[in-house]
């Protein structure tokens, strides 16, 4: 079988950048071996505006509406909701905090993503914020798991899903290019993690972080928005709530841990004492995340025709869809890749 390309992974970088071409009548295949990905268990956090320094994330005034504009043509095409936009409470942990976030208000380029601080009140008990808080403005999460889900569905149906477990030594470079009888243009990894095992693109600086998330019944009151106190906590309807991430460099495995149960319990106990919880999920996940803190996108130097399309760690909800357009752009109209690794091919590619 002929097609125009390959892409291994469908978590939401594959997914959405086979979308996009599809959408531009390409002849895609998406391979995926069907076990629980990063997407699925990520959170979907968007968040403008992050850090003690409350600085705006790179190019988030681009890469915001962007997002929300594709997944609102997803919204539309699945007639399902993917994207939820709701405020986020963000707690002062330290005074410094604090006074980066008055020096944010008074830029007019945060005027967007910052209200009025509330400082301190001793009357108030929950959420516990020792120095006051911030309502930030175009925060949400991405349902990804019922995103990929339904992206899963229309592939299969237009005949561009394959589950299988991917070999790298199934891909025959020459004469053609070629992997089990289909012989594609070109090959796009988007395998998250994975990818630092790739023999192709395993030389690419990855900073791996393994992440873990835990879902929580709840009872009492709470606040029908975003928290964030060091973790966030995400409510999902009056009953349930996630709370994450834990960050872990060291420990790169899907192994969900009771240590960092407890962590993320103790943490929600200091902001909301008084809100009684039940576990009922723990899961874990390692993200892509890379040195630079901008995703690879691009072709091998030796070998153009295998490409790679990942790296987008913690930041892919708002990320993806503004560069799967670039790079269509890129692969249809022979453009310069965004964000090209050809940055890293004088350091760090070895031939």
């Amino acid at each position: 079988m002929i097609i125009d390309y390959l892409i291994i992974g469908q978590g939401l970088a594959g997914s959405l950048l086979a979308w996009e071409l599809i959408q531009r009548n390409c002849k895609v295949l998406v391979i995926d071996n069907g076990q629980e990905n990063a997407s699925q268990v990520a959170a979907g956090l968007i968040n403008p505006v992050t850090g003690m320094r409350f600085v705006k994330s790179s190019e988030v005034d681009l890469l915001l509406p962007a997002a929300k504009a594709y997944y609102a043509q997803l919204s539309h095409t699945f007639q399902q909701p993917f994207y939820i936009e709701k405020p986020m409470l963000r707690l002062f942990r330290k005074e410094a905090e604090l006074t980066h976030c008055l020096k944010r208000l008074q830029d007019k380029h945060y005027q967007d993503y910052l209200t009025a601080i509330t400082p301190l009140d001793p009357n108030r008990k929950e959420p516990v914020a020792s120095f006051g808080f911030v309502e930030q403005k175009q925060t949400g999460y991405l349902l990804t798991r019922n995103l990929l889900s339904h992206l899963k569905d229309f592939f299969i149906a237009n005949g561009s899903y394959r589950q299988a477990l991917f070999n790298y030594q199934d891909i025959q470079l020459t004469p053609s290019l070629a992997w089990q009888a289909i012989y594609p243009k070109k090959i796009i990894f988007c395998e998250g993690h994975q990818a630092a095992q790739n023999p192709w693109f395993s030389w690419l600086p990855f900073q791996l972080a393994k992440g873990e998330i835990i879902t929580l019944e709840y009872q009492g009151e709470l606040a029908d928005k975003i928290l964030n106190f060091g973790h966030w906590l995400i409510p999902l309807d009056h009953q349930t709530l996630r709370i994450g991430a834990t960050f872990d460099r060291t420990h790169i495995n899907r192994q969900a841990t009771p240590s960092a149960q407890e962590e993320l319990l103790k943490s929600l106990a200091s902001v909301l004492p008084s809100l009684a919880t039940k576990v009922l999920n723990h899961q874990a996940n390692v993200r892509p995340c890379t040195l630079d803190k901008q995703p690879f996108i691009g072709g091998h130097p030796n070998y153009p025709y295998l490409a790679i399309f990942n790296g987008f760690g913690a930041k892919g909800s708002l990320q993806i869809p503004w560069y799967c357009q670039q790079f269509a752009d890129s692969l249809l109209n022979n453009h310069p890749a965004p964000t090209s690794i050809q940055r890293y091919y004088a350091t760090h590619f070895t031939g």
